[in-house]
């Protein structure tokens, strides 16, 4: 597997400024040679109408991780990532509290890259599982 380059959960949470993650509360929490974890809060901003976790709010988690979880792979000023595809398994609601996915690489390539991404309850429960492929682009200068 390529080698994941230096990125401080500091920057990276900075990059949620402005954005969809910063407006759902998502913020990272680990990084690993291979994974991502962050989390995001269950609340009025996630809920869907019934109260609980909106399903598209699990969906824009995992692919928030799998997205910066495959940029950590890139030299920035010549590559970038785009989603390809994305698919999810809705296992158990969730009503309060925090989610926290973690996106773990399938596969890095020099073209694509693929990610699972398992979100979990803040008790352990498994809530959704996603796979993301991404289509790694090159700049152009």
């Amino acid at each position: 597997m390529k080698k994941r380059r230096e990125v401080t959960l500091e920057q990276l949470n900075a990059w949620n400024k402005n954005t969809l993650g910063e407006h759902l509360g998502m913020e990272y929490t680990e990084i690993g040679d291979d994974y991502l974890i962050g989390r995001m809060p269950v609340d009025h901003r996630t809920h869907q109408p019934m109260g609980l976790l909106h399903g598209g709010a699990s969906v824009a988690l995992a692919e928030t991780l799998g997205s910066v979880a495959a940029t950590m792979f890139l030299d920035l000023e010549k590559q970038y990532c785009v989603g390809l595809e994305i698919n999810a398994n809705h296992i158990k609601s969730v009503r309060s509290g925090f989610v926290y996915g973690k996106a773990t690489a399938v596969h890095v390539g020099r073209k694509t890259q693929v990610w699972e991404i398992r979100i979990t309850s803040e008790a352990g429960d498994l809530v959704c599982i996603s796979r993301i492929t991404m289509a790694v682009l090159d700049r152009v200068k």
